[in-house]
């Protein structure tokens, strides 16, 4: 199998209250905006998909539970582009875990949580990028820069 990532679909509880926080609060604009589901693209060729806990345990045979073992993270341009980025998240209702600082890698991060507990990293890592053709270059950053 390819390595790729086409989707990620995030269980939530109140699917009125999830869309409001992704396309009101942050400003996300739907790519298709259903009353069972709703889809934002996030990047070329990758989805996330919000739809509810109890239509995700009946689709996939299993329990499904709020909140995520895992953290989505959006790389910004800046560390003022973060700040304003966790400050919309915040005004949308978003629980900020922890606050805008410089990062151990050597960047500038912060967390967050949507309503249904699902983490957030908003950063600016100076040492990511992405070429053309959309693969990613991670490169190691100096920590006191």
């Amino acid at each position: 199998m390819e390595q790729q990532l086409s989707m990620v679909t995030l269980g939530v509880e109140d699917l009125a209250t999830s869309r409001r926080f992704y396309s009101e609060g942050l400003g996300w604009t739907p790519l298709l905006d259903l009353d069972e589901v709703v889809f934002y693209q996030v990047g070329k060729g990758v989805a996330l998909a919000l739809f509810p806990l109890a239509d995700l345990a009946a689709d996939t045979g299993a329990p499904a539970t709020p909140g995520t073992p895992f953290t989505l993270a959006r790389n910004l341009g800046s560390p003022a582009e973060v700040d304003a980025a966790v400050a919309r998240a915040r005004e949308a209702g978003a629980n900020v875990l922890k606050e805008p600082q410089r990062a151990a890698f050597g960047g500038y991060h912060a967390y967050f949580t949507d309503p249904d507990g699902h983490r957030w990293e908003i950063c600016h890592n100076p040492g990511w990028s992405v070429a053309e053709d959309g693969t990613v270059r991670l490169a190691a950053v100096d920590p006191e820069k």
